[in-house]
């Protein structure tokens, strides 16, 4: 075994900082590395390299998926989302529920409010709870985007990525692939 001379001077890259001019932002990951070294929680910790993170890792979550984790956990509990808190149509009834969110959709703000929920913001909740006590972090799916039911090649055998296609009909693409009765071997 040798030593790679070529790339021991690389090192691996890390995001340290949000890539976003956003003054809000900038000024909660400035609040929230001054707590997560001074408290030494993992739950600061973890909230700061959300806070970092893209905004692709930065998933939106529903009412109706933090109302189904929320169901079982005590009222004091907060639930804390790092992204966008949306509205989901499809629940009916939003119990009452305290949500910490970096933004909410004006739907889903109203039917918190009006379940007589609270709606915070990161820095009400480093105020209240510096440690994290009593939260529950949540975080929406990464995978949810429509881009990634494009990933992978279509029209490939046992495939299920979806093509790219204009419209749908008999004269556009299919992306079915090559026929094994054309006398083609996949």
């Amino acid at each position: 075994m040798g030593i790679d001379l070529q790339n021991r001077h690389k090192k691996k890259r890390v995001r340290r900082e949000p890539k976003s001019e956003n003054i809000y932002l900038l000024m909660l990951v400035k609040l929230y590395r001054f707590l997560a070294r001074r408290t030494e929680s993992p739950f600061n910790k973890e909230v700061l390299k959300r806070l970092i993170s893209s905004r692709i890792h930065r998933p939106p979550a529903s009412l109706s998926k933090i109302s189904q984790l929320m169901i079982n956990k005590s009222e004091d509990k907060i639930a804390v989302v790092v992204g966008t808190v949306t509205n989901d149509e499809r629940l009916l009834e939003v119990p009452k529920m305290s949500i910490c969110a970096l933004r909410f959709t004006k739907t889903a703000r109203a039917r918190i409010l009006q379940a007589g929920g609270n709606c915070y913001t990161f820095d009400q909740l480093a105020l209240m709870r510096p440690t994290g006590s009593n939260t529950v972090l949540i975080k929406g799916r990464v995978n949810a985007r429509e881009v990634v039911k494009h990933r992978g090649n279509p029209g490939v055998p046992h495939s299920h990525s979806k093509p790219y296609v204009r419209s749908k009909g008999v004269k556009f693409e299919r992306a079915r692939g090559k026929r094994s009765s054309k006398g083609f071997k996949v």
